[in-house]
C-alpha cells in the first residue's frame, strides 16, 4: 500500500497568484492614497491649459480630492471622487463640484476609452458674480439666479458631439446700455434651453410658458456665432417698435467669429 504524495504549499502557480493579488492591493492603495497635489505636480508639464485657467492648491487624493482655480480672473474650487471603473464599458465615473463665492455646479462625469467624456450637471449660477464682465461685454445685466436644471455635454473625437440642457431665470429687473444711458425693465421668468443642431449648438431664450423665441443662438463647428433678436424680445423689454412687425419676425441678426478653428 503507497502513501499519496504530499504537495508543496508554495506551487508556482500559487505563488504566481499571490504576487498578482498583491500587485492588484498595492496599485488600488496606491490610487487611494496618492496625494493629488504629488499628481498634479508630475502631470502639470504635461498638460496644456488655456491661459485663462490657473490651478492653485491641489489637497486631498488621487481619489478623492480638491483644487483652487481661477478662470478668466473668478477663483473657484473643484472637487472631485473616482467611481470604480467599468472594465465592461471601458468607463471612469467622476463624481465633479465647482463653486465659486455665490455660485455652484455639482454633476458627474464619464471618461471612456477612446478619449470619450460624458458630462452631466446641474446648479445655480449667481449672475450678480459676473456683473463686471458682462457690463464690459456690453451685455444685458439681470438679477436674481439663474438655475441649471439640467445639462448634458458628450465629447469625442476631440469635438462636442451632444449637447443638451435646459436653465431658467425666475425674472425681475433687466438692465441693457442704450449710449450714454441705460436702459431697463422687467422682465417675467425666462428659460433658456441648448441643442445640438446638425451644424453646432443652438441656445434659445423665450418666456417660460410663452409661444416662441425671444431670441436665439447658434454656435457652429467651424466656430462661427449667429444671434438673432426676435420682436417678442422688444415687447417683453417694453421698448417702442413699428406695430406692423408680428412677435416672430426677425428685428436684430448678426453673425460673426467667436472661436479661431472651430470646436
Amino acid at each position: 500500500m503507497t502513501e499519496p504524495q504530499a504537495k508543496p504549499f508554495l506551487r508556482p502557480a500559487k505563488i504566481l497568484l499571490m504576487l498578482l493579488l498583491g500587485l492588484l492591493v498595492y496599485g488600488v492603495v496606491l490610487v487611494l492614497w496618492v496625494p493629488a497635489g504629488w499628481v498634479w505636480h508630475q502631470a502639470s508639464r504635461y498638460v496644456q491649459l488655456p491661459p485663462q485657467v490657473v490651478v492653485q492648491q491641489v489637497s486631498g487624493r488621487l481619489w478623492d480630492g480638491a483644487a483652487g482655480v481661477v478662470v478668466a480672473g473668478f477663483p473657484a474650487r473643484v472637487q472631485w471622487t473616482l467611481g470604480w471603473p467599468s472594465l465592461t464599458g471601458l468607463e471612469l465615473p467622476i463624481g465633479i463640484s465647482l463653486a465659486s463665492s455665490q455660485s455652484r455646479v455639482e454633476g458627474t462625469a464619464s471618461i471612456g476609452w477612446p478619449g470619450n467624456l460624458d458630462v452631466t450637471a446641474r446648479g445655480r449660477i449667481a449672475v450678480e458674480e459676473f456683473e463686471d464682465l458682462i457690463r464690459q461685454s456690453g451685455g444685458a445685466m439681470i438679477e436674481g439666479d439663474v438655475s441649471i436644471d439640467r445639462l448634458r455635454l458628450v465629447f469625442a473625437d476631440n469635438r462636442l458631439q451632444q449637447a443638451d440642457g435646459v436653465g431658467r431665470w425666475n425674472g425681475g429687473l433687466v438692465t441693457w446700455p442704450m449710449g450714454n444711458q441705460t436702459g431697463q425693465a422687467e422682465f417675467p421668468p425666462m428659460q433658456a434651453n441648448i441643442d445640438t443642431t446638425e451644424g453646432g449648438v443652438a441656445l434659445t431664450v423665450s418666456e417660460q410658458g410663452g409661444d416662441g423665441p425671444a431670441a436665439d443662438a447658434s454656435i457652429f463647428w467651424d466656430g462661427m456665432m449667429e444671434l438673432r433678436v426676435y420682436k417678442r424680445m422688444v415687447d417683453l423689454a417694453q421698448q417702442p417698435w413699428p406695430d406692423s412687425a408680428r412677435p416672430g419676425d426677425v428685428v436684430f441678426r448678426v453673425r460673426q467669429p467667436i472661436l479661431p478653428g472651430g470646436f
